[in-house]
C-alpha cells in the first residue's frame, strides 16, 4: 500500500509541475518574451494545452466569465495541493 501512496504522490507532482510549466510559459508568451511562430515553442504550447485542457475545461465551465483573466490553473493549482494535504493526512491508511 504504500507504493500506491509514492504513486499517487509522484502522479500530483507531476501534474503540478506541468501546471506551473504551463503558467510561466503563458506568462513568457503575453509579455512576449517566447513567439509562438517559433515551431518548438508552438509545439510545447500546443502540447502543455492538449495535456492541461482536461482538467482547465471542467473548471472553466463552473467559473464565472472574468473577461481576459482565466483563473482555472489558479483553482486546479489549490485543488492538487488540497488533494496531497488529504493523501498526507491520510497516509497510515497506506501503511
Amino acid at each position: 500500500m504504500t507504493s500506491i501512496f509514492q504513486i499517487l504522490m509522484l502522479i500530483l507532482d507531476v501534474i503540478w509541475f506541468i501546471m506551473i510549466a504551463h503558467i510561466i510559459m503563458s506568462w513568457l508568451i503575453n509579455f512576449q518574451v517566447l513567439n509562438l511562430r517559433q515551431p518548438l515553442v508552438a509545439q510545447i504550447w500546443d502540447g502543455l494545452n492538449r495535456m492541461l485542457e482536461p482538467i482547465y475545461g471542467p473548471i472553466r465551465r463552473v467559473l464565472p466569465n472574468t473577461g481576459g483573466l482565466d483563473l482555472a490553473p489558479l483553482v486546479a493549482l489549490i485543488a492538487i495541493y488540497a488533494l496531497r494535504i488529504i493523501l498526507i493526512n491520510n497516509a497510515a491508511a497506506f501503511y
